[in-house]
């Protein structure tokens, strides 16, 4: 069975306040995108669940990734025998667009399919929480507003079907824990749906993400990527996530020829 994991953008990132289990409370716009990676799972033929990496490469032992986490949580659970899984990564990672959570919730819906589990959109969901906060977004792969840890989803009718997106990514890997170690939260805000009713063209000095003030101070680079996204004509940029990708949404396809010679650039219609 072959699908085709996507990724996200997060539009705006509101983080709230510090929970006493060192999580935090945020509030953010997920919108899905049709950059995507190839996952391929087969029955293994050789009794033991591999995973075959192509493509983008991906830090870290191959043993430790979520597309094999899935497969452990379903094994445990139902008992489905070991497969070999085959990915080859377009969305590169440490980079803000959820492509190692899409792979896992990806992978957990094959195998429900593959060997015919019956499992809820529900059950798929709880499993899929247990791998990454915004791994069940890609369950749903709409539109969705996330508040609580991420985890809590809620349909947004958002659609920005037309514009087109530059995605550009630095050769700078941030790590999640890096990101919110450094955050500072800010409560009391105007909710993003709210803020998102505007027209895009307005979101420019209203739509914000409280990870670009720590990440710009460290990493100025980047704050000149989503300035000169600005500079070609976009109508709102920004860091995705924690980053280190940042967007720009523009009306038409811009001219962006030797703009952005050393980083990963995506170009595409949302």
């Amino acid at each position: 069975m072959i699908c085709f994991p996507n990724c996200k953008i997060n539009l705006g990132l509101h983080i709230l306040r510090k929970l006493p289990d060192g999580f935090h409370e945020l509030e953010t716009a997920f919108y899905p995108l049709e950059l995507r990676d190839i996952l391929e799972i087969i029955p293994s033929k050789t009794g033991e669940t591999t995973l075959s990496v192509t493509g983008l490469t991906l830090p870290g032992d191959t043993r430790d990734n979520l597309c094999i986490r899935a497969w452990q949580l379903l094994s445990s659970r139902t008992g489905i025998p070991p497969v070999s899984i085959f990915l080859h990564k377009i969305i590169p990672a440490g980079a803000g667009l959820g492509g190692g959570s899409s792979d896992a919730a990806f992978t957990l819906s094959m195998l429900n399919t593959m060997y015919s589990l019956g499992l809820s959109e529900k059950e798929l969901g709880d499993l899929a929480l247990g791998l990454g906060m915004d791994c069940p977004f890609f369950l749903l792969n709409s539109p969705a507003i996330a508040t609580g840890k991420g985890e809590i989803l809620n349909p947004v009718p958002l659609n920005l079907k037309g514009m087109k997106i530059v995605l550009v990514k630095p050769d700078i890997h941030i790590s999640t824990a890096d990101a919110y170690a450094n955050v500072t939260p800010k409560p009391g805000r105007t909710p993003l749906q709210e803020i998102l009713m505007n027209p895009a063209e307005e979101w420019k000095n209203i739509l914000v993400n409280d990870f670009e003030e720590s990440i710009f101070r460290r990493y100025p680079e980047i704050e000149k990527i989503k300035q000169t996204l600005y500079d070609t004509g976009a109508v709102y940029a920004s860091m995705s996530g924690s980053g280190s990708a940042v967007f720009g949404i523009f009306r038409k396809y811009p001219d962006i020829q030797g703009k952005f010679t050393e980083c990963y650039t995506w170009v595409g219609e949302i």
